[in-house]
């Protein structure tokens, strides 16, 4: 019976797990959402939780103690800019987990990650002129 298992622990020693979580948490920063497994989905979402009741508090202590786990200087500069004010009045619940599937290979569940924040915005010009060189390409 699994009493008392404070951890989930992914068939990983503690440092290996460690830094994958860490490696998924700053992809996800990064990027707003990751595609992983279900069982390594829920323990990121424990993990990127705290690190953004963490950040909340926007003190050096917390910049420090965020700064342990997510080492990707941009990714904690975009963190405590972007993403943590977007959550000023929201208490908890910072990540959603979504189940996609099965991942063709050996069928382990497969479910998406993602930050409960706004859209990047993308400038329409930006996107046109992205479209046009995209295209020139593909013609030569």
């Amino acid at each position: 019976m699994p009493h008392q298992d404070k951890v989930k622990k992914l068939s990983r020693t503690k440092p290996h797990r460690e830094a994958m979580l860490r490696n998924l948490a700053t992809s996800l920063f990064e990027h707003r959402t990751v595609q992983t497994t279900e069982a390594r989905a829920k323990e990121l979402r424990r993990v990127v939780d705290r690190l953004i009741t963490t950040a909340k508090k926007d003190d050096l202590a917390a910049r420090r103690r965020v700064a342990r786990t997510i080492q990707n200087k941009q990714v904690h500069k975009k963190l405590f800019e972007e993403i943590v004010p977007q959550f000023k009045d929201r208490t908890s619940g910072f990540t959603r987990v979504l189940k996609v599937g099965y991942r063709r290979g050996d069928a382990a569940s497969i479910s998406l990650v993602e930050l409960l924040t706004a859209k990047p915005k993308v400038d329409k010009e930006e996107g046109k002129k992205a479209g046009r060189k995209k295209a020139a390409k593909q013609a030569k």
